[in-house]
């Protein structure tokens, strides 16, 4: 097995992984929010969300990686001041604190024990704006291609709706929408299907 990538600050990622042996991740409405939650709390002071989808035994996110002066700015925005002993986050462990919390939370709720998702857990560096554009549209799309939905838009957990939304977001909605050159460019790209010959470098399921 080969070492994961680092995480490096100022880069985006493709990050995802899935349950143990395929098992479902997220059971009930209340795990898919709880999830969430967690991301906020353990990986937003370190990385900003920029695209997500959950489904039952998997999920993608598409990161941007703070590096050690935004995630200084990130907290003196959100707290008003640092910690007298406060230093930058090491995003591996971030994500580790995640999928510790949640597991533990999980293994609890449904009596189970054991490892709940697959180790390592996966990483892609998003290296060129053709494979952000192309990362986005797949993420978003990816509850049609398992056949969960009918139609990719009116899946509950994932931020293409929160994107083309007016709501209150943590997501950066004008920077993702820059990427697509517009609102109706997002919209009409995601609607067109991926040529996944060509996008070999996304696919990864």
């Amino acid at each position: 097995m080969t070492n994961p990538i680092p995480l490096v600050g100022g880069h985006f990622y493709h990050i995802y992984n899935r349950g143990n042996n395929g098992e479902k991740i997220f059971r009930t409405p209340e795990n898919y929010r709880y999830f969430m939650q967690l991301v906020a709390q353990h990986v937003e002071p370190v990385a900003s969300i920029h695209a997500f989808c959950l489904l039952p035994n998997h999920f993608h996110f598409l990161f941007y990686i703070r590096t050690d002066e935004e995630q200084k700015s990130w907290q003196l925005t959100q707290v008003g001041q640092l910690a007298h002993s406060w230093q930058p986050s090491q995003p591996h462990r971030a994500f580790k604190n995640l999928f510790i919390a949640y597991s533990m939370a999980f293994n609890r709720r449904f009596e189970r024990t054991g490892s709940l998702f697959q180790k390592p857990f996966k990483r892609i560096l998003v290296n060129s704006d053709r494979y952000y554009v192309a990362l986005v549209r797949y993420i978003h799309r990816n509850p049609q291609k398992h056949g969960l939905i009918a139609d990719f838009r009116n899946w509950s957990w994932s931020s293409y709706a929160i994107v083309l939304s007016d709501q209150v977001t943590r997501i950066p909605r004008a920077e993702v929408l820059a990427w697509f050159d517009g609102r109706e460019n997002f919209v009409v790209l995601h609607q067109s299907d991926l040529d996944e010959h060509s996008l070999a470098e996304v696919v990864i399921e």
